[in-house]
């Protein structure tokens, strides 16, 4: 239990110990990093023992008094006044205005079945409309040049929408289930050469996330996303209580459009849980963490396992690129994995792509799962080797 993993400690994993040694300059000075996350002044080496008592005793304050108690009671008081002291203008009122929000999710209906993302201001509608214009281009084959080519092009008409026009659904032109509408997708469709690539880059969005997925044998499906924006979320560590802050804030701008800054607002961000209810009876859910990534990390693991037929394991394990920056990347390039056919690197090239090569198994490209209940109730999962998840059952 979460508990008595905060208070006996968690093996600290190569990624983890990867993640803090990378990042020690810009935290090591933060307020309470250090004290809950370093060991003696430096990174834990992989395996460690990881024990976090302060979290330990919020969490079964949490379990005594309530969830609530996180939001207004002592907890909130105890957050609000550590954040005012770093300079952070959130207040106890903040906490306690917060509510979760049950809303009804994006829809697109494609050839394979109907396609569920989350609404503004998640990209959730790019991933959809990535997977709707490459359902109108009739590739038939997949992994070959009219495959991979088909979904970068498709990725490269979303973004340029997404960038333009996507935030806080109470400051953007339209909702964004319009830009899912058949005659704009069609549209849109016809402007990708199938041939050529559009030249790039545009302005990228970043992030760093998790993603989990869970089926019951009564025929629940979930896709669960969580973030806390970089790897460490703003560093921010409250040493009496051992929560530390994410800093989505980041995604805020000052130019007037639907992201700028302003009381109440909410900023773009990059999470968007997929889940697809396929025309044979299956539910899928799938995901990544990776930002910018995680749209065509989808795509990738939707077209492979779904259109094309690709075992579950395999769309998920199989090469995978990246256009432009995400999580720990620099150029805007499209990024492929070097165990991709090198034919097909060269003709991708010759396409006009920016192409750099991404050593095997790259965290650029993501860390993704599926599952997927079929109708005769048997579940499969799978874990991406890039990551340091699991795929279980019980």
């Amino acid at each position: 239990n979460a508990i008595g993993y905060a208070e006996d400690g968690i093996a600290v994993t190569g990624n983890q110990a990867r993640t803090t040694a990378d990042k020690l300059a810009g935290l090591r000075d933060v307020p309470g990093f250090a004290q809950t996350f370093l060991v003696d002044g430096a990174p834990p080496a992989a395996g460690h023992r990881l024990r976090q008592p302060a979290l330990a005793r919020t969490l079964k304050t949490l379990a005594e008094t309530g969830l609530q108690s996180f939001y207004s009671g002592p907890i909130a008081r105890t957050h609000a006044e550590f954040l005012a002291a770093q300079g952070s203008p959130l207040r106890r009122e903040d906490f306690a205005a917060y509510g979760a929000e049950t809303v009804t999710p994006l829809s697109l209906e494609t050839a394979q079945g109907r396609l569920y993302n989350m609404i503004a201001p998640t990209q959730g509608v790019a991933s959809l409309m990535i997977l709707g214009l490459f359902d109108r281009l009739g590739v038939a084959q997949g992994e070959g040049f009219d495959h991979i080519h088909g979904l970068i092009e498709a990725t490269k008409r979303a973004f340029l929408l997404r960038n333009a026009g996507l935030g806080d659904p109470r400051s953007m032109a339209e909702p964004a289930q319009d830009w899912l509408r058949s005659d704009r997708l069609d549209r849109l469709a016809r402007q990708i050469d199938p041939a050529r690539a559009l030249p790039w880059p545009h302005d990228p969005k970043a992030g760093d996330t998790i993603w989990m997925g869970a089926a019951d044998a009564e025929g629940t499906v979930v896709s669960f996303i969580q973030s806390v924006f970089w790897e460490f979320g703003s560093g921010l560590t409250c040493p009496e209580t051992g929560v530390f802050f994410q800093n989505r804030g980041a995604g805020f701008a000052l130019a007037p459009g639907p992201n700028q800054l302003a009381p109440g607002r909410r900023p773009f961000h990059t999470l968007n849980p997929a889940l697809a209810h396929l025309k044979d009876g299956r539910v899928m859910a799938y995901g990544t963490m990776g930002g910018e990534g995680q749209p065509q990390t989808q795509s990738a693991i939707f077209t492979r396992h779904v259109t094309y037929g690709m075992d579950l394991q395999a769309a998920v394990t199989a090469p995978r690129w990246l256009l432009g920056k995400t999580w720990g990347a620099e150029s805007t390039t499209l990024k492929l994995e070097d165990r991709f056919d090198p034919a097909l690197v060269d003709a991708l090239r010759q396409a006009g792509h920016a192409v750099e090569l991404l050593p095997a198994f790259s965290d650029l490209v993501g860390h993704a799962g599926a599952v997927v209940r079929h109708a005769s109730g048997l579940i499969e999962a799978a874990s991406d080797p890039r990551a340091d998840g699991a795929a279980t059952c019980y």
